[in-house]
This record gives C-alpha cells, structure tokens and sequence, in this order.
C-alpha cells in the first residue's frame, strides 16, 4: 500500500507538470466557475441579512385612547409583554408621544397641540413581521384602545421582493454550478484524452482499472483544490473589497461556511469528474 501510494503521488506529481497547460486551463476552469458559483450564493444570504435586518425594523404601533384608564393601559401593556406573537414593546406616555411627534407633524399643526391631548402608545417589534396582522387583529377594539396601526402594504411587499431574489440567487448557483459541472468535466476529459494512449499501454501490460484511474482520480483532486482555493480568494476579495450598505453585509461566519461549499465542491468536481473522464478509456 506504502509503495503505491508513492507512486500515485509521484506520478500525479509529474503528470501535473507535463500537462501543466491543461492543468492550468482545469484550474483556471473551476476557479473562474466557482468564483461565480460562490457570489452567487454570497448573494442569496446578503438578500437574507437584508430580510433579517428588515425583520427587526418593523413596527406595530398600539394607539390607546387619549382617555384611556390607567388600569385599561396596563392591561393592554401586560397582555402585549405577554404575547407570543410580540418580541418587545416600548410604551410612549403622552410627554414622549408629544416629543415623538413633534419631529412628524407638520409645525403648524403641532402648535396647537400640548401634551395632555397627545394619545399615550406602545410601538411594538413583533416576532416575525406576518404577526404584525394578527397583533393589529388582536388589538383593534379593545377597551382604552384607540386604533392599531402596521405597515401592512409594505409588509406585504417586501417579503414578496425578498423571497423573489432569494429563490433568483439560488436559481442562479444552480445554474452556475451545472455549467461549472460540464466546463470542468470536459476539460479533464481533454486531458485525460490527450493520454489515451499512455493508459491502453497500461491496460495491454496488465495494470488494473483502479491502479491506472487513482493517479487521475487524484490530478482531478489537486487541480479542484487549487481552482476552489483560488475562488474562494475572489469571493473573498468581492466581499471585503466592494462596498455594500449596512443591511446586505453578511456575516464572517457566513463568508467562510460560503467558502467551505466552494471548497468541496472544487474538490468533488475535480475527483468525480476525473474518475468519470477515465472510465472509457479503460474499456481496450
């Protein structure tokens, strides 16, 4: 085992640098390939952080009466911080509510107004923003409860819009990675043509499938490595180098999970795809 083992490395090793133009063109095909796979993955989760950072954004805003009882705001406050469907809710009295609005209304109307006529409020984050609904159903109607508000149009919208661009990113790796798949295969398999001859000569002297396929089993690994090596270096370099907003930067956790897919990807493809291009060369 020792000694075939040396002699898969050292035969993959010198079959690497005798073809180093195809194997340039094979490391250069699965670099670029997945360069492209792995940003579109990055894609699809910044499109994700985007909805998570939406998420925390939304609002339902309680509005109690401007003579609502103290024991009727409190009620309504403890069976909001009681909620399965709210993940936190800030009460506003009429001083805070008075100096919120102060930077909404409009200055000729927010003359007239004094502090005692402002309506006290719980502006709430609920859990996920489809709870904004049944918050707003929950709420409307209730004693000391004046009117329940929650952007329901643009709630609606935005999930719409992310959950298209989520399934357009994933759609696109998919696609990436088929055609990334195919340039691959076929450029092992040029390569593994242009030596035809070196493998019937191995089978007409008695080698067998396996000790004839490992070395090229193990270029396609080396050369998958380095392909996917170099296209995590890109992905990385996109997602440090160019500037995006706040909301779509993703985490490092996610960079290098995005990076450990690019990796065995490179490396099944190369393999696989190796030990696929060899098989029909050994029928002599």
């Amino acid at each position: 085992m020792r000694v075939f083992l040396r002699y898969a490395l050292r035969e993959t090793g010198t079959n690497l640098w005798r073809n180093r133009l195809m194997t340039i063109a094979a490391v250069l095909t699965v670099a670029v390939s997945l360069s492209l796979v792995g940003s579109a993955l990055l894609l699809k989760q910044s499109a994700a952080q985007a909805s998570a950072q939406w998420e925390k954004g939304t609002r339902v805003t309680v509005w109690m009466n401007p003579d609502a009882t103290n024991s009727q705001i409190g009620d309504v406050g403890n069976q909001l911080h009681g909620s399965p469907y709210v993940h936190d809710c800030n009460y506003f009295d009429k001083q805070a509510s008075y100096l919120q609005a102060k930077h909404i209304i409009d200055p000729s109307i927010f003359a007239v107004m004094t502090p005692d006529k402002m309506p006290t409020s719980y502006q709430c984050v609920p859990t996920v923003p489809q709870n904004a609904f049944v918050i707003e159903q929950a709420y409307t109607g209730q004693p000391g409860v004046f009117q329940v508000t929650a952007p329901e149009q643009q709630i609606r919208q935005m999930q719409k819009t992310i959950h298209v661009l989520q399934v357009v990113f994933l759609a696109l790796a998919g696609v990436l990675l088929l055609s990334a798949t195919v340039l691959i295969l076929n450029t092992i398999r040029m390569a593994i043509f242009a030596r035809r001859r070196e493998v019937s000569v191995m089978k007409l002297v008695g080698a067998t499938n396996w000790f004839i396929r490992i070395p090229f089993i193990t270029e396609g690994f080396v050369q998958g490595l380095l392909g996917s090596v170099v296209a995590v270096g890109a992905t990385t370099a996109v997602q440090t180098w160019y500037p995006l907003s706040s909301e779509y930067q993703i985490s490092l956790a996610n960079l290098w999970g995005t990076n450990v897919v690019v990796i065995v990807l490179g490396i099944s493809i190369g393999s696989i795809g190796s030990a696929l291009a060899i098989r029909r060369f050994l029928d002599v």
